[in-house]
Formats: C-alpha cells, structure tokens, sequence
C-alpha cells in the first residue's frame, strides 16, 4: 500500500511538536499593525498548541 500523502496547506500552517502535539500560529498577523495594540502584536508573534478536540482532525491531514 503506498504512503499516505498529507494535505500540502495543512502542512505548511502546522508542525508536531516533539511531544506529538501541534504547533499553530496566530492569525490576524499580516498587515494593519497600525491599529493593534503593541501587547496584541506581540501575542500574535508567538506560536500557540491546537486544542486537544482539534487535534485528531488535522494529525488526519498532516497524514501523521
């Protein structure tokens, strides 16, 4: 049976950790920093962990 291939723009918006969890970013951190708190902008540089009822769905689509 050949290898499962993993859904390609699940792949590049998530990660295992090497714990097995995954690893998101934030959104809404791409442009109209003008009207965003400089807390609110730093909270969006920083990565954060799926929650535990959304995790199977997409280690289903990272094919994992």
């Amino acid at each position: 049976m050949p290898k499962m291939k993993s859904k390609r723009g699940a792949a590049k918006r998530f990660s295992l950790t090497a714990t097995g969890k995954i690893k998101r970013d934030h959104a809404y951190g791409g442009h109209n920093f003008t009207c965003k708190t400089r807390e609110r902008k730093r909270r969006i540089r920083h990565s954060a962990i799926v929650e535990d009822v959304d995790a199977p769905r997409i280690k289903k689509l990272l094919a994992c």
